[in-house]
């Protein structure tokens, strides 16, 4: 067994099927590490979004991130230990392939302004005003997104 052992997918969830995973990532990364309030974590929108979770060469849940139907991307919280390692851009993918397959034309989300790199890297930029959440300095981010692909395009 590696002493380290390497990510190993990212899967499309819902909330009823893998709620004790993502509540113990989210309560792990925003709850104890970041020291967000219980009942702002907990905002009654997680059964309405689709959820992403990547999980390690030995099964265990290390990251998660969710998108609202109107392609809000948040609570996007990778464990400690797989950060850097590729982890939250291959979250980010996922939702964003999602968003384009639904059709979407943009997603939007709120970066902690640390993390503004990364999503800058991942095609986002910032729009309006830095705003604090939950003690914690943000800002709004968007990101254009190509057309869906449909089977038949019209007049083909």
């Amino acid at each position: 067994m590696p002493q380290h052992p390497d990510a190993g997918r990212v899967e499309l969830t819902d909330w009823t099927t893998t709620e004790s995973a993502i509540r113990a990532i989210r309560e792990t990364v925003f709850i104890h590490e970041q020291g967000v309030p219980v009942e702002l974590e907990w905002d009654g929108l997680d059964s309405s979004c689709a959820h992403v979770l990547a999980w390690n060469d030995r099964g265990e849940a290390i990251g998660t991130a969710r998108m609202q139907r109107n392609g809000t991307i948040g609570r996007m919280a990778v464990l400690k230990y797989w950060r850097g390692r590729g982890v939250g851009r291959d979250l980010l993918q996922t939702l964003l392939d999602l968003a384009v397959r639904q059709g979407l034309p943009r997603v939007t989300l709120s970066a902690q302004t640390h993390a503004l790199g990364f999503y800058e890297r991942a095609g986002f930029h910032v729009v309006g005003k830095p705003f604090m959440d939950a003690g914690i300095p943000h800002r709004k981010m968007l990101k254009e997104l190509p057309a869906a692909k449909h089977q038949s395009e019209p007049g083909s």
